[in-house]
């Protein structure tokens, strides 16, 4: 497939954030942009004022003829009726991952792998290299406020991509540099166990090229190849451990400050914008990244300070003056109990003498049944939670796996179990001071109108 030859593309499942991202790039090319998405949200809205054609019901009819290539999800199931037509029909019909592939192997491609921090790394990297005069191409998990958008158009060599592990989906990239920042346990249903997860992240570094940069946290159980590990460059990088270090990390006029220490050039007093421990690490890679591309320190620290987050990574939803009785509001789109723990971090660093009030939707049956403890353990540490109903996403539900297994390990004495539905009518705002929504799920359709409850 050669991507000069596409005219005519169309997307089944448009308006996931990685498959809007590509509809971008492909749609930014000239090439005409169709597609379908089970209902309609901003993203697809706003991908329709861009010039591109969806629609929303499962109906082989609207499907235009001419097309050259189809590109799925496997988030969609494979009795789509759509998706059984095109490959009844004989069509190209290719995951989103291999397409991504196919654009990897055009260019140089910054691949940041591991189980969760992967949208923010990407952003942060990005960022840094395009303040630094690297102009950079991105698909992001997520819109990058500093560029209102999940795809950054580039007129360099280097891409930065999000290496996504469900599916083995990151086996179909060629990484210049490779990152892996996290390898907890997830997508069992995919992998089986977590030691063929953590052979198939191995795998991943292994595709990277000749004598190509690999970055990995310290502490990791990542294991390659004795050819590989002779051809690559390999670094760890960690809290005062590693060959890429941060340390000295405190909290200063709003802002996280710490130092770094590199084997390039060491930074001090480095200005960031996003809270917690787990975000610094974060700008951390990206700072790596930056300095092995030629960065200057001056560029790296004046993009950090710039940063302006993306949506649902500990976004700042509503600030009032918590000293004058007012609530603050965070959105975040923690899933995972590693992914809760660091948020629920964060928000206590920033807030430490106020209380915290959480309200979680757990997402698929399957991750809720596998970290039932872990997903338990990280709601206890809020001060109070309302607990929703799981999200399916792709999948049917399972016997007996309701959010009611989490409630019931929960020791937390100020739990509440509830429908979405409910919610709102629930929420005691009155008793809020900082509060948070946590999930992948669709519970960011509950962030507009809390948001307007706190507005009064």
């Amino acid at each position: 497939m050669k991507l000069e030859a596409i005219k005519k593309i169309y997307f089944v499942g448009i308006g996931g954030i990685g498959m809007s991202a590509l509809a971008r790039y492909f749609n930014g090319r000239g090439v005409e942009v169709h597609g379908y998405d089970r209902t309609a949200s901003p993203l697809t809205k706003t991908l329709e004022t861009e010039g591109m054609i969806i629609h929303y019901d499962e109906n082989v009819s609207k499907i235009p003829t001419g097309i050259d290539l189809v590109v799925y999800t496997p988030a969609v199931p494979k009795s789509h009726a759509e998706l059984q037509y095109f490959w009844n029909n004989g069509f190209e019909v290719l995951k989103r991952a291999a397409v991504l592939g196919i654009i990897s192997r055009g260019m140089k491609a910054i691949s940041i792998g591991g189980t969760h921090g992967k949208t923010t790394t990407s952003s942060i990297t990005t960022h840094v290299l395009r303040t630094a005069g690297i102009d950079c191409t991105a698909f992001l998990g997520g819109i990058a406020e500093n560029y209102k958008s999940n795809f950054v158009e580039g007129s360099s060599e280097w891409f930065v991509v999000e290496a996504d592990e469900f599916d083995r989906s990151f086996l179909h990239l060629n990484p210049a540099i490779a990152v892996v920042l996290s390898m907890d346990a997830d997508h069992l249903d995919i992998y089986g166990d977590v030691t063929e997860m953590h052979r198939t992240f191995g795998e991943f570094v292994e595709k990277t090229n000749d004598t190509g940069f690999v970055l990995y946290k310290t502490e990791l159980p990542l294991k390659i190849g004795e050819a590989h590990e002779k051809r690559l460059n390999l670094n760890t990088f960690g809290h005062d451990t590693g060959d890429y270090q941060i340390t000295n990390v405190r909290v200063e006029n709003g802002f996280f400050v710490f130092d770094v220490k590199s084997p390039i050039e060491n930074i001090k007093d480095i200005q960031f914008t996003l809270p917690g421990k787990h975000n610094a690490l974060n700008a951390l890679v990206a700072i790596a990244i930056a300095q092995q591309l030629g960065a200057t320190s001056i560029a790296i620290k004046k993009s950090l300070k710039t940063f302006k987050g993306i949506k649902r990574r500990f976004e700042l939803v509503y600030k009032g003056d918590l000293s004058v009785g007012d609530k603050v509001f965070i959105d975040d789109y923690a899933h995972h109990p590693s992914e809760l723990n660091a948020a629920i971090d964060a928000a206590r660093q920033l807030h430490p003498n106020n209380k915290l009030t959480g309200i979680f939707q757990p997402h698929l049956f399957s991750r809720t049944n596998d970290f039932q403890d872990g997903f338990a353990a990280a709601l206890d540490a809020l001060d109070e939670i309302y607990l929703l109903d799981i999200y399916p996403a792709r999948e049917l539900p399972m016997e007996g796996v309701t959010s009611e297994i989490i409630f019931n390990k929960m020791k937390n004495p100020n739990k509440y179990l509830l429908t979405k539905r409910e919610l709102l009518d629930q929420l005691n705002l009155d008793k809020v001071e900082v509060l948070m929504t946590l999930g992948a799920g669709d519970i960011d359709r509950l962030v507009l109108p809390i948001k307007k409850m706190l507005e009064g």
